[in-house]
């Protein structure tokens, strides 16, 4: 059996995405203990991947990409790679990853270019598919899979994430985190990645969730501020507001001494899953972008969604079958969860 010694994984897309690669890594080290895994991922991503104790090497594609066809030849050929799984197809990338002359390219069979450059080949399509994104990453091991040895179920995937180098919080956000509450990120937008719950409904559970027993932070990105100004006007003294405010890096570590984050189906979503705090997912009922294929993994995720045909709401902005969720849901999650954790303080 061929023993694969450096491995490149290629996913060089958003958060969440890549979130749900990682574990790839850490399945990879139990296979092949010895392996060398480079991550070829990209800029805004890189802070997450940092964090993962199974990934040896980052390559950002953002700051080679614009190289010569023979200047990323050679240094692929310097990666000196023995395997490349392409988990995100990108055309480019995988020419480079032959022409450089990676003996084993993994690829999904529905990208017409991947029979001209992968010579192994997964018949993996993800549009129609049932199973989640994390188990049709995983699929694409199967070429390099050692016999006798299985891939996990969905339910111990979460045991390879290995985000163990997480920065402490800067200590200019030290006061972020309150001890003496129950500490509740809300990130109510998705850079238009997932339909939304709605800053009505954030804006009702906010206001039944007690002050004295919980501390609200409110994230997203510095556009997203702007999209919810008059909001976080409204709830400026019930809130900590730091929309805009931090780099990824410090946000990670925020949701790594959180208790739990609420959103939709976005990367914050996905990283609080992984770093075992409790994710509150909120999802629309409609395919592709419904739970069963992008559910958060972890000990203490959870989402909520309606049990419902959802077409209605297929070509338009908003989604009346996530709007529909009711904060009251959410507001008896928390509430029992602020009871166990104050039992184990």
């Amino acid at each position: 059996m061929k023993t694969y010694k450096r491995i490149i994984i290629s996913r060089t897309d958003k958060i969440g995405d890549v979130v749900l690669t990682l574990p790839l890594a850490g399945f990879l080290k139990k296979m092949y203990p010895d392996c060398y895994i480079i991550f070829l991922g990209n800029t805004y991503t890189r802070p997450i991947i940092e964090c993962s104790e199974y990934v040896d090497k980052i390559v950002d594609w953002d700051k080679i990409k614009d190289f010569s066809t023979l200047k990323l030849i050679k240094f692929f050929k310097r990666l000196n790679a023995d395997c490349i799984i392409h988990v995100y197809p990108v055309k480019r990338i995988a020419w480079i990853a032959k022409l450089a002359k990676i003996k084993c390219r993994i690829g999904t069979s529905h990208r017409w270019y991947h029979t001209l450059t992968c010579n192994k080949l997964v018949n993996l399509g993800r549009r129609n598919s049932e199973k989640h994104e994390a188990e049709l990453n995983f699929q694409l091991l199967l070429p390099i899979l050692k016999p006798g040895i299985d891939l996990p179920d969905i339910n111990k995937i979460k045991d390879y994430y290995g985000l163990t180098k997480v920065a402490p919080i800067p200590e200019r956000l030290f006061s972020v985190i309150n001890k003496e509450k129950f500490n509740v990120i809300i990130h109510p937008k998705s850079k238009g990645s997932a339909r939304e719950w709605g800053l009505n409904n954030y804006s009702e559970l906010i206001r039944m969730l007690p002050y004295e027993k919980f501390n609200i932070i409110v994230t997203g990105t510095n556009e997203e501020a702007e999209q919810m100004e008059y909001f976080l006007k409204v709830y400026s003294k019930k809130i900590i507001n730091l929309t805009g405010k931090m780099s990824l890096s410090e946000y990670i570590s925020i949701i790594n001494n959180a208790d739990a984050l609420i959103a939709c189906s976005t990367g914050p979503l996905h990283i609080a899953a992984a770093l075992g705090i409790h994710a509150i997912g909120i999802y629309a009922p409609m395919r592709p972008i419904f739970p069963k294929r992008w559910k958060p993994i972890g000990t203490y995720a959870t989402y909520f969604v309606l049990e419902k045909e959802c077409n209605k709401c297929k070509n338009m902005t908003h989604c009346e079958c996530i709007e529909s969720i009711k904060p009251q849901w959410i507001y008896d999650k928390l509430i029992s969860l602020n009871k166990i954790h104050r039992k184990n303080d």
